[in-house]
């Protein structure tokens, strides 16, 4: 059989990721820090972007080619252009978009600060506050040594994680010696710090506050399994005291702390800064959009010049710009987009989910992405990109855009309610018991049951776990 080429035309349909579409949906799904981060990141590596000084109301804030989304018609669909085209009119662009301020105000430049880190420390670890405790002891090199090595091996709680006897194979140290030196530093601040268990860091602190020798300590060493059950009478009858004495000696341990090196913790916490505000004026829903601390780009005036001007350059430095000129004007389009594919879905969620805005979490209805995407035209991972890491200011509070989707679960009367709504229900249930007859989950099935939600016993202690609250015999008090 011989063998042959032919040319053949074919007409096919292929998605194409163009660079202006993959930086769009790039945008979209990052968080207002990350987004923050790669702007700055641009304005670095473009010399072609700069951001728009804040000297005056009166000045140019933002050089987007679209109207901020307040101005949005409610028809008005919104896509992203996935092509833009090799001849571009810069002059126009620039003409449009770039056009510097009309003055430059001196008065109105500030004086240079001091350095935030001048006056700001870091903030001190918990090896470091041992090791000084220590230095201060006037130690022998030895024990310094031993000391680097035992709380070199402390974990962020604050416990030993190494066995000694490891350490001092590794080192070549006497066994005595090291705890002789572990015994020193768990004395130390902060108290039980250098434990190697939870049953050894709760005797430290009672032998600290005074509580050696008695029903306490005895608690701690011989019957924390009852004590994590609550089950108190087998306390009493292990140590043939009254209930009102292991209650009293409960009460101390509750008050100890488990965790020593907590308040050393080097994690910084994460503040959340809404991307949406969603204000009630007047009986309606205002939705405003967080532009704070978000940089205004425009393209610099310095580079429009020789493009606008029709001066001749290297064919290599002409590409350069173009390119650059290319990538800023995506920037600046992509941003606006995400800036107003959020406030459409935010709106769709409003007009979905108004009671929950009006009278709380209680009222919250059942609703999936796909309810979103239908409403506004969109892709339901468009949709999902949107949410994530998305937050919303709302009269009920701070919550995740992703929230207010929320599978639904049927009434035994006809309708639907939120899995929120739901889980709301069983936390007023659980805040209203009885603290010395607390509900079963099967009790909690059956007081919804009575509000015309059936669900199973498993569901509730789902639900339960979801919302970290503990089971019935765990909440028991005496």
């Amino acid at each position: 059989m011989a063998l042959e080429l032919r040319q053949q035309l074919k007409l096919t349909q292929q998605l194409i990721m163009t660079p202006q579409l993959q930086m769009a949906i790039k945008l979209l799904q990052l968080s207002r820090l990350e987004l923050m981060d790669t702007i700055r990141r641009e304005l670095e590596e473009n010399p072609v972007l700069e951001e728009v000084p804040e000297t005056g109301a009166d000045e140019q804030l933002s050089e987007a080619p679209d109207p901020p989304p307040a101005e949005i018609s409610p028809t008005q669909e919104v896509t992203i252009q996935e092509k833009i085209h090799d001849e571009i009119d810069w002059t126009g662009f620039m003409e449009d978009f770039s056009t510097p301020p009309s003055r430059v105000s001196h008065e109105s430049e500030e004086r240079e600060g001091p350095k935030y880190e001048a006056f700001v420390t870091r903030k001190e670890s918990l090896n470091d506050h041992l090791l000084w405790q220590f230095l201060m002891t006037k130690p022998a090199l030895e024990d310094e040594a031993a000391a680097s090595q035992i709380i070199g091996n402390l974990n962020r709680d604050g416990y030993l994680v190494a066995p000694l006897e490891e350490i001092a194979a590794k080192n070549q140290m006497p066994l005595d010696h090291l705890e002789r030196v572990l015994a020193l530093l768990q004395t130390f601040d902060p108290v039980g710090v250098c434990a190697r268990d939870l049953r050894e860091c709760l005797l430290i602190q009672a032998r600290y506050l005074g509580f050696d020798g008695t029903v306490v300590t005895q608690i701690i060493s011989d019957h924390l399994p009852h004590l994590e059950k609550k089950n108190y009478k087998a306390i009493c009858k292990a140590l043939k005291v009254s209930i009102e004495e292991v209650v009293s000696a409960v009460g101390v341990i509750r008050n100890m702390e488990p965790r020593p090196g907590r308040q050393f913790s080097e994690e910084p916490p994460q503040y959340i800064i809404p991307d949406i505000y969603v204000h009630k004026v007047d009986n309606e829903f205002v939705i405003v959009l967080n532009d704070d601390g978000l940089p205004k780009l425009r393209v610099n005036s310095l580079f429009k010049r020789p493009i606008g001007r029709g001066r001749r350059l290297p064919s290599d430095a002409q590409t350069y710009i173009q390119d650059k000129m290319r990538s800023a004007a995506w920037l600046i389009k992509s941003i606006h987009q995400r800036q107003k594919t959020i406030y459409r879905v935010m709106e769709s969620i409003l007009r979905f989910q108004r009671e929950f805005f009006e009278k709380g979490i209680a009222h919250m209805k059942p609703m999936v992405l796909r309810d979103v995407a239908q409403d506004i035209g969109m892709h339901e991972s468009t949709i999902s990109r949107v949410t994530t890491n998305k937050y919303a200011h709302t009269p009920q509070g701070i919550f995740e855009l992703k929230y207010f989707f929320n599978s639904s679960i049927q009434r035994d009367e006809g309708g639907a309610i939120a899995s929120a709504s739901v889980m709301e229900k069983i936390r007023r249930i659980i805040a209203d018991e009885d603290p010395r007859h607390p509900h079963s989950d099967d009790k909690i099935a059956r007081l919804l049951k009575q509000d015309n939600i059936n669900i199973a016993r498993r569901t509730v202690a789902k639900y339960r776990e979801m919302m970290r609250v503990l089971p019935s015999n765990k909440r028991k008090e005496l």
